[in-house]
């Protein structure tokens, strides 16, 4: 019985759209690459974070930020010609992580990874969505057995290793490097209460605008994909935190052996 949800891998694939942006140097702009806003006004203003460092510039200072973080929160809410995926997942370099996926309109999956050995818990939505191949009794019978409980594997299962796309933090940054880009800054504005940079690039149709963070470390606080085929909205943060991962209690775990 296959227990990983068939489309995970559509949403884990959304986050090499952080990756693309160090590289997407195919797009067109309008201006000089990387340019800032004239300063016509001689009344003075307030210095602006990374004065002087171009678009292109501050998208590679925001990878290697981003790249070197040991634990970081991922939110995600795309639109796949599948449906609908949002993922809320807390991970760490050093093998915690926890965090819910939901598939379509209604299955969840909650994850606990602790080095490695994971935990999956799927509702009986999820359950049945993943099941449409078997008999109606099969399905009953899975679902009465496994909804809301939670099953343990080694992270080294096949059937595991697909639902930890958003654990493996080492995979996910690894990508995070600098190269040839358009992207163009603009206004500083609030994320969550803290100060960011907007920065935007077109590839095509689709047009990325992304925030960093204006004061310490430049490190990518949100992301949005719009004109695309799956538009998408991710954020980051919880940077360096400690993930409380906590294995389940042994009542709620079901030996599938």
């Amino acid at each position: 019985m296959r227990t990983a949800p068939r489309t995970l891998a559509t949403s884990v694939c959304a986050l090499s759209l952080l990756a693309t942006l160090a590289a997407c140097g195919s797009g067109t702009q309008d201006g000089a690459a990387g340019g800032r806003p004239d300063a016509a006004s001689s009344a003075p203003k307030k210095k602006e974070p990374f004065a002087g460092v171009s678009g292109p510039e501050l998208t590679d200072k925001a990878m290697e930020a981003t790249r070197a973080a040991t634990s970081l929160r991922i939110k995600l809410d795309m639109t796949t010609t599948d449906g609908p995926i949002k993922a809320d997942f807390a991970s760490a370099k050093s093998g915690e992580c926890t965090g819910t996926l939901h598939i379509g309109t209604s299955g969840a999956m909650d994850v606990v990874k602790i080095g490695g050995t994971a935990w999956t818990r799927m509702d009986e939505a999820m359950l049945r969505e993943q099941l449409t191949e078997e008999s109606a009794a099969d399905v009953d019978a899975t679902v009465d057995l496994l909804a809301g409980r939670w099953t343990e594997a080694k992270t080294s299962d096949p059937d595991v290793a697909d639902t930890l796309g958003f654990c493996d933090l080492e995979s996910l940054l690894g990508g995070f490097e600098g190269g040839d880009t358009e992207a163009k800054r603009g206004a500083v504005t609030t994320h969550a209460g803290q100060p960011a940079i907007e920065l935007s690039e077109k590839d095509g149709k689709e047009t990325y605008t992304f925030l960093v963070a204006a004061e310490g470390e430049p490190r990518l606080l949100r992301l949005v994909s719009r004109g695309g085929e799956e538009p998408m909205t991710m954020e980051l943060s919880d940077f360096d935190r400690p993930v409380e991962a906590k294995k389940p209690a042994a009542k709620d775990i079901v030996d599938l052996d």
